[in-house]
């Protein structure tokens, strides 16, 4: 089986070829094809951090293994890493935290074992990187939450949670304040969770989510989250258990998977062969069993784990009275400890059963479109206006506007009602939401909508809008604070 590298800039070339070394070394059934990605491909004049030649064999071999990767900072360029997931809808970012004997915690110390698997969200929300600057002083971002998207990532939890025999299944949220972004999230949780009784399925708000777990993190097994949130709680757990060195991490996708280290490039000890590579190497151990290839990497486990409880340790970990070993000496130290089994911890040795990498040749997007349960209607706009002037002013002005179709309902900035009531203590910003809802919920259309638009927009500028949408009784749309 080929599957597609990329080494990756700063240590990733170093900590690259010690995995490789190790794969080679336990004869593991694979080929590598090396390509072109990273920072150097962006100085080269490519934007989007990789060859034409390695998108196509990524695409046509539907494994990446990557090694970290740094992104110019100041040239309106994305990140590469961000790129590759979201190009090849690698939708599930699976990251697994375990106690490591041989890697020295709190929790370690204090007896606490640590295995939370946390699945985040790898496409949607505020990582689409959508951003306006509608005024000198105000810069919005969108955030996007959509059915198909959430339940393809918690399907992907909780069958992943069933395989591996969890008890419990935590979705991580914060829809008491974004109630219709994470509580759509939060709903198709709830959706999911009645296909798997067996599974015992929960909700904490992510930042109770983050308090429990560094104080009673063995009382987590997996956690679903969003992207931003999941970003976040995924570094909190890696903290848990001594840092990003040892946090593996799986992008899987229906077509395409990609496993990686998450860890920085660390430029500053590039090329001095020093650097530590157990994250890249649990990710490579993950792809071997995402490869159906289990001895291989059950034997690879194993002797990693040994040789970390032997007190064997790179520089930036482990027991300081004792000499470190570079990545080269690290790494045949794991190679000499193959068949030898921890104390704690083992892997249970399951015979290879190789996967055929199915190679899919797509003509067109596919499409994630669920069923529309209810009928939608237009029931209002938010006009988002431009302006420096006394929300009684704006009002004045836009009630002008409403004619015989709408009615003025509220006035908000930053999310705060303004109008009709309010305080004179809040602070106000030149950017207002105006709401016009229909007179007594009389169905609008478009047409309606662009008329007042170009009304208002002889007293404003007019920075955006949205549509009021109701589907069926249910307001498809949130509130202002104190509205």
């Amino acid at each position: 089986m080929k599957i597609a590298v990329a080494k990756g800039d700063g240590i990733g070339p170093e900590i690259m070829d010690a995995v490789i070394n190790i794969f080679k070394a336990n004869k593991v059934a694979l080929e590598y094809e090396m390509v072109d990605m990273g920072k150097w491909v962006f100085d080269k004049g490519f934007s989007n951090g990789m060859t034409p030649e390695a998108k196509h064999t990524i695409e046509s071999l539907g494994i990446l293994f990557k090694g970290p990767m740094e992104t110019p900072k100041g040239k309106g360029v994305k990140s590469v890493n961000v790129t590759a997931r979201k190009t090849w809808n690698t939708y599930a970012n699976k990251r697994v935290f375990q106690t490591l004997h041989g890697v020295d915690t709190v929790f370690s110390r204090a007896g606490i074992p640590i295995d939370i698997t946390i699945v985040r969200e790898n496409i949607e929300d505020t990582y689409g990187g959508i951003e306006h600057m509608p005024t000198h002083d105000v810069a919005l971002s969108r955030r996007f939450i959509t059915r198909p998207g959430s339940l393809q990532v918690i399907k992907y939890a909780f069958e992943m949670a069933k395989k591996k025999g969890t008890k419990r299944i935590t979705c991580g949220h914060k829809a008491n304040i974004m109630k219709l972004t994470d509580g759509l999230f939060l709903d198709c949780f709830h959706e999911v969770a009645k296909e798997y009784p067996d599974l015992k399925a929960d909700d904490v708000i992510v930042d109770d989510l983050c308090m429990k777990l560094v104080t009673r993190p063995d009382t987590f097994d997996v956690i679903v989250l969003t992207n931003l949130q999941g970003d976040i709680v995924s570094d909190l757990c890696a903290g848990l258990v001594g840092g990003l060195g040892f946090a593996p991490s799986a992008n899987i996708g229906d077509h395409i998977s990609i496993f990686e280290a998450v860890h920085g490039t660390a430029p500053d000890i590039a090329g001095k062969n020093i650097a530590n590579p157990t994250a890249l190497l649990l990710s490579g151990i993950a792809m071997l069993r995402h490869l159906g290839l289990m001895e291989n990497a059950a034997v690879i486990e194993n002797a990693l784990l040994y040789t970390l409880e032997q007190g064997v340790h790179t520089g930036d970990f482990g027991d300081k009275n004792t000499p470190s070993l570079n990545t080269s000496d690290f790494a045949a130290t794991i190679i000499t400890n193959f068949g030898k089994m921890p104390q704690l911890g083992a892997r249970p040795v399951l015979p290879n059963m190789p996967v055929t990498q199915t190679v899919f040749k797509l003509d067109h997007n596919p499409m994630l479109v669920s069923k529309e349960m209810e009928k939608e209607k237009i029931v209002g706009v938010d006009m988002f206006i431009e302006s420096a002037e006394q929300p009684e002013i704006i009002a004045k002005k836009c009630l002008r506007h409403a004619g015989v179709k709408f009615n003025l309902i509220n006035i908000s900035n930053r999310g705060t009602q303004v109008w009709p009531t309010g305080s004179v203590y809040t602070n106000l910003v030149n950017e207002y939401n105006v709401r016009f809802e229909s007179i007594d919920d009389f169905p609008l259309n478009q047409q309606d909508v662009l008329g007042l638009y170009v009304s208002l927009s002889g007293d404003f500028k007019i920075c955006s809008s949205e549509l009021l949408n109701k589907w069926g009784d249910k307001k498809a749309y949130s509130l202002a604070q104190g509205q």
